[in-house]
């Protein structure tokens, strides 16, 4: 019997997760499984054969991508050439959308079945695209709750399997073993820092955090705090932000990510899948992210949602405080942060909300349930 062929596309660190999640599942179902595409040290864990680094095409911001175009273009000749002379029998594409759809044409071309798993923001922002993937995609796989409803509106064949991340944000060690393993006294109070995935967004938003932390640790010389390092970075990445200048007690950690942000007691995040880890390990946070003025500029005139952590989109209030842009400032960010860390009676507000926030993302086993759906896109 000849080998099964799939390539799949994930462009960014979520991506890679759930995609890797998504693979393994589909080998359980089809062992002799052969994939190749774009992804990280998830897919790569997984068997799959990285035609290019996921790492050099994470950006964001319409600004942003024109400093990677060459990248862009590398990878997309590599990948249109697998597809013309090694066919797959299924293509899977994971959110990124602008580069998915530029190849999804290719492959509907070929006669390649198209499954797009983890749908683009189209309800926030160029919901034009909506035409586009409805004429490309044969099958869609979404994981937010609204999702399923707005994509039938258009006529697609969609079916809402769960998040991925109820299944995937699972902790091994607890809070004393893990400050125990890292060096870092019981007795401490633990902040997170997370400044994201991509190097681009980490250098507009480390800075301010850092600037946060510095005084949240002038009130208080009891605190560490906690950077886990994401695969699409490296410590000189974070040097050359200005990390290695900072006097604060900050262990930057390369593994146990669920068991360090269970760990702590408040955490700044960038904006982004982060915050759905957050509150499914139920950890009070404060949420922000800034993009170059002209991605803003163009973003605003665009998007349509009001807020930008999925928390509070799909809460459609603001369950955690959210500074984007010109509001990401050290002040404000400093007054939620203090006032997480200080105020019980609003800590618990916050975390009862989270814990309702959570239950509308459904059951465990969204991977198992996408990978039926791509096999039987496979199979017609």
């Amino acid at each position: 019997m000849s080998e099964t062929r799939v390539m799949i596309i994930a462009g960014e660190a979520s991506g890679d997760l759930h995609g890797a999640h998504l693979i393994h599942a589909l080998k359980e179902l089809v062992p002799d499984l052969s994939v190749c595409g774009i992804g990280g040290e998830h897919l790569q864990k997984e068997g799959v054969d990285i035609l290019f680094d996921a790492g050099k095409l994470a950006v964001v911001g319409l600004a942003e991508v024109l400093g990677h175009i060459s990248d862009i273009r590398a990878a997309k000749k590599i990948l249109e050439t697998r597809l013309k002379e090694n066919p797959p029998h299924l293509l899977i594409l994971i959110d990124f959308p602008d580069f998915n759809l530029m190849l999804a044409g290719k492959a509907k071309r070929l006669g390649v079945p198209v499954f797009y798993y983890i749908s683009p923001q189209v309800w926030a922002w160029r919901s034009g695209r909506v035409k586009k993937i409805r004429r490309l995609v044969d099958r869609m796989a979404v994981i937010l709750p609204f999702e399923k409803d707005f994509y039938k509106e258009y006529g697609m064949e969609v079916e809402f399997v769960g998040h991925p991340l109820m299944d995937s944000v699972q902790t091994r060690l607890a809070k004393d073993t893990f400050l125990e393993k890292y060096g870092i006294n019981k007795d401490a109070t633990t902040v997170g820092i997370l400044p994201g995935s991509r190097r681009k967004e980490v250098t507009k938003i480390l800075p301010i955090f850092l600037e946060v932390a510095q005084r949240l640790a002038e009130e208080d010389r009891n605190l560490v705090f906690l950077l886990p390092l994401a695969s699409t970075l490296s410590m000189d990445d974070l040097s050359q932000i200005g990390l290695v200048e900072s006097s604060l007690n900050i262990k930057v950690i390369t593994e146990d990510r669920y068991d360090l942000m269970a760990a702590c007691e408040a955490v700044m995040a960038a904006s982004g899948t982060v915050t759905l880890e957050l509150a499914i390990l139920n950890v009070p946070m404060v949420v922000s992210y800034k993009v170059s003025p002209l991605t803003h500029f163009i973003g605003s005139r665009l998007i349509k949602v009001r807020y930008a952590s999925l928390v509070n989109l799909v809460a459609g209030r603001e369950v955690v405080p959210e500074f984007l842009q010109h509001d990401a400032t050290t002040e404000k960010i400093y007054e939620a942060m203090h006032n997480i860390l200080t105020n019980s009676e609003d800590r618990a507000a916050m975390l009862k909300e989270i814990a309702e926030v959570c239950a509308r993302f459904g059951s465990a086993g969204a991977s198992q349930r996408a990978a039926r759906i791509a096999l039987e896109t496979m199979n017609r």
